[in-house]
C-alpha cells in the first residue's frame, strides 16, 4: 500500500472513531430510536393525505396523541377530540403525538419524514414525562433531547415557530416523576429566545392550591379528561392564534 493510500486509511479510520466517541458522549435522549413503525406510517399517510396543506403541528406522547380520543374515552370521562375538531381542526392542524414516546422516538419520527412534505407555521411541542419514567434519564439529558427535537424543527422548518409547553405536572406533589418533570422545565424555559420559540408552562392549572392534581381534569394523574383538554385549548389558544397570526 503507497504512503498516501495509509495516510488515507489512516485519516478515514480516524474520523470514523472521532465520530463513535462523538455519539458515545451524547445522552441516549438525543439518539434517534425508532419506536413504532405501524404508526409512524399512519402519520406519514395523514402529510400525504393533507396534500402539504398543515398549519399547525402538535408532537408529542400520549397526553398529545389522546386528542384523538373521544368520548367513551378514559372510563367516560372522554379524551380531546371534541375540542380539537373545535379549537385546532380549523388552522389545518397535523397530531404527531404517540403514545409512550420519549425524546429519541419523536426524534427518529422528525428525521425519516414528519417534519417533509409541508411547511407549517407553528409546532405546539410537549415531551418528556416518559423519560422521567422508569427507566429514567436527569433531568440535564431530557431536556438536551427537547433541545435536539427543536433544533430538528427548525432545521427543516426554519419558517415555523414552536410553542415549547413545560411537560404536565403527573403524580402527588413529592412523587419523584412530579419532581424530575419540574426540574427539566426549569431547564427548557431557557430555550426560549421570543423569536422561534416561544416557553409556556400551563401546569398549575391542572393543580389544586395543595399542587394536588385535580382528579376531574386528569384522572389518572396523568392523562387529562375532557374537562382537562378544555383546560389546555383555552390555557394556549390565545399564543396559538397570536403565533399563527390570527386575530386573538
Amino acid at each position: 500500500m503507497s504512503t498516501a493510500n495509509r495516510g488515507w486509511l489512516a485519516g478515514l479510520t480516524f474520523g470514523f472513531l472521532t465520530t463513535l466517541l462523538a455519539l458515545a458522549g451524547e445522552p441516549a435522549t438525543t439518539q434517534p430510536v425508532e419506536k413504532n413503525p405501524l404508526y409512524h406510517k399512519r402519520f406519514l399517510e395523514d402529510i400525504k393525505k393533507m396534500n402539504g396543506d398543515v398549519t399547525l403541528v402538535f408532537i408529542g406522547d400520549s397526553i398529545t396523541d389522546f386528542w384523538r380520543q373521544g368520548s367513551d374515552f378514559m372510563r367516560g370521562q372522554g379524551g380531546g377530540k371534541a375540542i380539537w375538531e373545535k379549537y385546532f381542526e380549523p388552522y389545518k392542524a397535523l397530531n404527531l403525538g404517540l403514545a409512550g414516546d420519549r425524546t429519541e422516538n419523536v426524534l427518529w419520527r422528525l428525521r425519516n419524514g414528519e417534519l417533509d412534505g409541508y411547511k407549517a407555521k407553528l409546532f405546539v411541542v410537549m415531551i418528556g414525562t416518559n423519560n422521567n419514567a422508569g427507566p429514567a434519564d436527569s433531568a440535564p439529558n431530557v431536556a438536551a433531547g427537547i433541545e435536539a427535537i427543536i433544533k430538528e424543527i427548525t432545521g427543516k422548518q426554519p419558517q415555523a415557530k414552536i410553542l415549547l409547553l413545560g411537560i404536565f405536572p403527573r403524580a402527588e406533589p413529592n412523587h419523584a416523576v412530579r419532581r424530575k418533570n419540574d426540574e427539566v422545565n426549569k431547564l427548557i424555559e431557557k430555550f426560549d429566545d421570543k423569536k422561534t420559540v416561544f416557553y409556556l408552562d400551563i401546569g398549575d392549572k391542572f393543580l389544586d392550591k395543595d399542587r394536588v392534581i385535580a382528579k376531574d381534569l386528569m384522572p389518572d394523574g396523568l392523562h387529562p379528561s375532557a374537562k382537562g383538554y378544555q383546560v389546555w385549548a383555552d390555557a394556549i389558544d390565545t399564543m396559538v392564534k397570536t403565533l399563527l397570526g390570527a386575530k386573538p
